[in-house]
C-alpha cells in the first residue's frame, strides 16, 4: 500500500456538489492499494497512520492523531501507482483489481475506527473534490512495503 499522509486543519469531501465527509483538524489519508496487497499491509498502515507524530508539542513534531483528538479523512487514491516512467500516460498495471482494493480500502477504515480515531470517507470509485487546509504544510509519503 502506498499512502500520501497530510496535516491538515480541516478537508472536505463532495461527489457531485453533494458534501460526503467534512473533518476538522487531523489527517488526509490518500490510500493506494497495490496487487498483492494484503491485511497484513492494511494492518501496518493503520499503526503508521494512527500513530505517526506529525502534530507539534512545543515546537517539536511529538503528537500523534491520537494524541491530539484528530480526526482521519480516508481517500482511496488508485493512481498512487501510476507508473509514468515510460511516455507521458501513466500505467496502472500495479494498482489492485478495484473489488480486492476496496475490501482492503474498507478493512483500512474499520482497523482505523477500532483506534478509536474518528474517521470519514470518501466514495471508492467515485469522482472526488477534495477541499483541504493544510497545516504547515506536512506531508508524509509511506509505503508499507518498504
Amino acid at each position: 500500500m502506498k499512502l500520501v499522509i497530510q496535516r491538515v486543519l480541516s478537508a472536505r469531501l463532495t461527489v457531485d456538489g453533494e458534501e460526503i465527509s467534512k473533518t476538522g483538524k487531523g489527517l488526509v489519508v490518500y490510500l493506494g492499494v497495490g496487487k498483492g496487497d494484503t491485511e497484513a499491509d492494511a494492518d501496518v498502515a493503520v499503526r503508521k497512520i494512527s500513530n505517526l507524530r506529525v502534530f507539534e508539542r512545543e515546537g517539536k513534531m511529538d503528537l500523534s492523531a491520537l494524541g491530539v483528538g484528530g480526526e482521519i479523512l480516508l481517500v482511496s487514491q488508485f493512481t498512487l501507482y501510476g507508473d509514468c516512467r515510460k511516455g507521458n500516460r501513466p500505467s496502472f498495471t500495479e494498482a489492485e483489481d478495484p473489488t480486492r482494493a476496496n475490501e482492503l480500502y474498507e478493512y483500512t477504515a474499520a482497523r482505523l475506527a477500532d483506534t478509536g480515531l474518528k474517521v470519514k470517507k470518501g466514495v471508492f470509485g467515485a469522482d472526488m473534490k477534495i477541499e483541504q487546509t493544510n497545516d504547515g504544510p506536512v506531508t508524509i509519503i509511506f509505503d508499507t512495503r518498504h
